[in-house]
């Protein structure tokens, strides 16, 4: 069997790339597991600066793998298999969320369910013309996972997360684009090199910095203003003791370019 994450580095970019084309790269237990195996390495080697999150062939991943979950419903197993899926499927998120460093997904095509939910955690998010956003869930009378009822209502407002969720409603990639669902629309031919670039230009960034923002980000939504600005101020200290933060300075002063040391 193939693996079902490849991993490829170039410089400080790690691209980690769902590998089961032939479903569409849906996803099993073990696939979650190589995800998060790859997302805990990628999160602690210190000379990886962004991740880039794809998929091979056609699709970025088609949520949850149905033959799958059809073979265990036949065994009177699902309840078991639905455990331990999304289990492994909350901590692969986990692990992107609070990744240090910027995580890009590039989508060459469709992002359904536990896919869509993975999208979402990203920090960048790229999409070829052909790709599609669906929710996938209520197709199956599934309650959806991954954080989909967290990121949705985060990105939309509750009407339109409703609307998606109730309709099981497919978001053609300029759409998702205007719902500020991905940040870029590039043409097919293209996804994968400028995918590359963005994880590249976010490589040579303040990686200390963005893992702040990342944290900052999520805490947003749950903290009250008096903790975020605490929060804020923390992390505004400690870039200034990592050194990036002196860098940056000496650069603007110096009216050239900052080179940023590893986090």
């Amino acid at each position: 069997m193939a693996d079902p994450i490849v991993t490829t580095r170039r410089g400080s970019v790690l691209e980690l790339r769902l590998n089961r084309p032939e479903r569409l790269n849906a996803l099993d237990v073990p696939t979650f597991r190589a995800l998060r195996t790859a997302l805990e390495d990628a999160a602690l080697d210190r000379s990886v600066r962004a991740v880039l999150l794809t998929g091979e062939g056609r699709a970025f991943c088609a949520g949850g793998d149905v033959q799958t979950m059809d073979e265990h419903r036949e065994r009177g197993e699902l309840p078991r298999l639905f455990h331990e899926l999304t289990g492994e499927q909350e901590r692969s998120v986990r692990e992107i969320l609070q990744m240090p460093k910027p995580v890009v997904a590039a989508l060459p095509g469709v992002a359904a369910g536990g896919g869509l939910s993975l999208a979402l955690a990203a920090d960048w998010r790229i999409a070829a013309p052909s790709a599609v956003l669906v929710p996938a869930f209520p197709a199956l009378g599934a309650v959806p996972d991954g954080g989909l009822t967290y990121f949705l209502p985060h990105f939309l407002g509750l009407g339109l997360a409703q609307e998606l969720l109730f309709t099981n409603a497919r978001v053609p990639a300029e759409r998702a684009r205007e719902l500020g669902l991905v940040h870029e629309v590039v043409a097919s031919e293209r996804l994968g090199a400028r995918a590359w670039e963005r994880a590249e230009e976010l490589a040579q960034g303040p990686t200390f910095a963005y893992g702040w923002m990342k944290h900052l980000l999520v805490s947003a939504f749950s903290e009250s203003l008096e903790t975020q600005l605490q929060l804020e101020r923390r992390g505004a200290v400690a870039a200034a003791e990592r050194g990036e933060l002196p860098e940056g300075i000496s650069a603007f002063r110096g009216k050239r370019p900052p080179k940023f040391p590893p986090p």
